[in-house]
Formats: C-alpha cells, sequence, structure tokens
C-alpha cells in the first residue's frame, strides 16, 4: 500500500511537470512565432511599396505612350521624338529597377517562409512525440493509474481535490491532441504560403524578362531615329547645330557654377571659422556646397573606347568634328561611378547629352558623365570617389549604350586620358 502511494504521488509529480513543460515549451514556440511573422510582415510591406511605386511609374509611362501615339500628327524635330522615346526607356528602366529590388525581397520573404515551415515542422514532430509517449504511458498504465489515484485519497476534500487533478490530467491529453492537430495545421499553413510566395517569385521574374525585351525594342526605336538623320542632310545640319549649341551652353552652365562656388568659397575663407562652418552647411544642405577631390581621376566605367578626345568624323553626322570627350562602350544598366570625390553641380536632362551628370572636384577641375540611362544623384550631393552616379544608357544623341565622359579644367575641356591611370 506504501509504494502504491510512493508511485501515485511520483506519477502526479511527473505528471504536473510534463504539464508544466509543455507549457513553456509552446510560449517558447510562440515567441519564435511572433519574430519570424514579424519579419516575413516587414518584408511584405517592402514589397506591397514596391509595387505601388510600380503602379505610378506604370502610370507615367502611359502618359508617355500616349505622346508618342501622338507624335505622327505633330510637327516635330527628330530630336524632339527622340526626347519623347528617352523619357519612356527611361521610366521603362527605372520599372524593370523596381521588379529587380521586388523580386530580391521576394527571395528574402522565400528563405523567411521556409524558416517558418522548418520552425513549424518542428514544433509539429515536437507534439507527436509528446502525443506518441502519453500514449505510450496510458497503455503501460492504463486507467488503474487514474482509480488508483483517487482511490488512495485519505479523506473527502483529498479525494475532490485528486479527481479534479485526474480531470487535468485528462484534459491535458485532449490538449496534447489539439496542439498536434494546431501544429500539422500550421505545419501545412506554412507550406502553402511558401508555394504562394514561390510562384510570385517566378511572376515576378516572367514580368522581368518582358520588361527587359520591352526595353530592348524601345532602345532600337529610339536609335533608329538617330541613324535615320544620316539619310536627312538638312536635318542632320540642324541636329548638328543643335547639339554644338547644347556643348557650349553645358560648358557655360558649368563655368558659371564653378565662378559661383569660388565667390562663396572665397566669401567663406574671409569669414570667421566658426561662421564659415555654419555657411558651409547651410550651403551643402541647399546644394552649394563642394568636395574637393585628389586630382587623380579613376575609370568611371569599365569598357573599351569607342571614340577618342579630339578631332573625329561624327559618326551620325559624317563630318569632321571635335569630340570634346571620350566614349566608353558598356552594356545598357552598366554602373557608373564618380572619378573622383567631389560635388553634383548639374544633374539632367539634354536633348544632345540625354541623362547626365557633372560633378566638381575642386581646384577648378570637373568631369560630366553623359547619356546615362538613370541618374542616381542630384544637385547639391556630395560623393565619393568609385560611388556610383548612374546606370549606361543610349538617351540623347547617341548610336547606342555607352558613357560620354568629359574633363574640364578651368573651364577648358581636356583629354581625359591625362588625368587616368
Amino acid at each position: 500500500m506504501v509504494n502504491n502511494k510512493k508511485f501515485v504521488r511520483i506519477l502526479a509529480i511527473v505528471l504536473a511537470f510534463i504539464m508544466l513543460l509543455s507549457v513553456a515549451m509552446i510560449a517558447i514556440s510562440a515567441l519564435v512565432d511572433a519574430s519570424a511573422s514579424a519579419n516575413s510582415r516587414n518584408t511584405r510591406n517592402q514589397i506591397n511599396e514596391l509595387r505601388n511605386q510600380r503602379g505610378e511609374l506604370t502610370r507615367q509611362k502611359r502618359e508617355v505612350e500616349t505622346r508618342i501615339r501622338a507624335i505622327e500628327s505633330q510637327r516635330m524635330t527628330e530630336l524632339e521624338r527622340k526626347g519623347i522615346l528617352d523619357a519612356r526607356i527611361i521610366l521603362t528602366g527605372e520599372e524593370i529597377d523596381n521588379i529587380s529590388s521586388t523580386i530580391d525581397y521576394f527571395n528574402l520573404l522565400i528563405r523567411e517562409k521556409e524558416y517558418e515551415v522548418f520552425n513549424a515542422q518542428r514544433r509539429e514532430n515536437e507534439q507527436l512525440e509528446r502525443y506518441r509517449s502519453r500514449v505510450r504511458n496510458m497503455e503501460e498504465n492504463g486507467m488503474i493509474s487514474y482509480l488508483e489515484i483517487i482511490f488512495d485519497s485519505t479523506s473527502f476534500s483529498d479525494m475532490l481535490a485528486r479527481i479534479d487533478f485526474v480531470v487535468d490530467i485528462m484534459r491535458s491529453d485532449e490538449n496534447a491532441y489539439n496542439n498536434l492537430v494546431n501544429a500539422r495545421n500550421a505545419t501545412a499553413a506554412r507550406k502553402a504560403e511558401l508555394e504562394e510566395t514561390k510562384e510570385e517569385l517566378d511572376e515576378e521574374k516572367d514580368l522581368l524578362e518582358q520588361m527587359e525585351a520591352e526595353l530592348l525594342e524601345q532602345l532600337e526605336e529610339a536609335e533608329a531615329i538617330i541613324q535615320k538623320m544620316e539619310d536627312d542632310i538638312e536635318e542632320s545640319r540642324k541636329l548638328h547645330a543643335q547639339v554644338r549649341e547644347d556643348e557650349d551652353k553645358i560648358q557655360s552652365e558649368i563655368n558659371d557654377q564653378l565662378r559661383l562656388l569660388a565667390r562663396q568659397e572665397a566669401a567663406e575663407r574671409a569669414a570667421a571659422a566658426a561662421a564659415r562652418e555654419r555657411e558651409r552647411q547651410r550651403q551643402a544642405a541647399a546644394g552649394g556646397g563642394s568636395v574637393t577631390g585628389s586630382g587623380q581621376l579613376m575609370w568611371p566605367v569599365s569598357g573599351i573606347i569607342t571614340s577618342g578626345f579630339g578631332v573625329r568624323r561624327h559618326p551620325v553626322f559624317r563630318d569632321m568634328r571635335m569630340h570634346n570627350g571620350i566614349d566608353i562602350g558598356a552594356p545598357h544598366g552598366t554602373r557608373v561611378v564618380a572619378a573622383d570625390a567631389g560635388t553634383v553641380i548639374i544633374s539632367g536632362y539634354n536633348s544632345s547629352y540625354g541623362n547626365y551628370v557633372v560633378l566638381n572636384h575642386g581646384n577648378g577641375m570637373t568631369t560630366l558623365y553623359a547619356h546615362f540611362s538613370t541618374r542616381s544623384v542630384r544637385v547639391g550631393d556630395t560623393v565619393q570617389r568609385g560611388q556610383q552616379v548612374g546606370l549606361v544608357g543610349s538617351t540623347g544623341v547617341s548610336t547606342g549604350p555607352h558613357l560620354h565622359f568629359e574633363v574640364s579644367v578651368n573651364g577648358t575641356r581636356v583629354n581625359p586620358r591625362l588625368h587616368l591611370p
């Protein structure tokens, strides 16, 4: 009888410990689930934000498409037509960047979902093992264990307490089964979410291929306009004059910016140290600050020089003319970096240069980067040597994707090769 009582007490203690351990494990699993789910929600929010941005790009692109359809009914120069097509190419490039970023986030979301599936499967296995252990225990001891717990009571109140304990044990058995079912359902749900996410990723990849093919068609259409000018002597002369005018205008704008910066820097040097620091901070915030480079430039993009500095036969106009920079051939979308540390003094679009950026490196030196598909910096930004400033494209007067790179010293264009390694 004494041994039975000891056995009953030990069994009760063990069962109570198992119940407490199960509750603790469930609580820990819940915390892990909450953390993983929060990561998935954050990633999904990023994807939704990118898709909203894509919707705005699509709206802008529809507006450009409307302008393109109206081109034939308007009296436009070929250069104006090229500008409209460039606008569509730029938006398509931004859509491709958007889709690529969305794919990156989907890959991250898939890894998070795979982790959630792993945790769900682990919890299911744990619940299954607990349930199997409980079933084995019931088979070994049978209902007699419950009866012994009740009938070994020493008083009526003790019996009621023991009955409550047996009820708790039975409820624990039911909970163990329910936990197993819930764990299996959770695993199935996580697996379904993972498969759905993979399908969404495949859709984004298909869309990326479609947009890349569309971009190639748009590039061919835009470049055909430039090629067409070769057959139109009068149009070629007009465009030649426009390009010359744009080159002079841009160089004049660069020189104006340099003179303005020189006056600002002279005023700063004349002021007290504290006032000079405040003025520099104000100008940096307003886009008027400057950064001095090393004077030794690095190559802004890897590629073959397709046209050097100096007098050459223009590929479009077929006449001899001065080429004020070097052309570096590179695939569409290749990163272009700052040749040296500096400040962005111009970032815009020009019918001849397309998307272009000008950096001031101090000591009278500036660099110009033209025909971008996309500009990565704005006026007033300070950039470090090797920092991305744009992507190779074929906007403006261009017969294929390349970077047009110019260097000016004290307002005069010089051969960039003199300052490159």
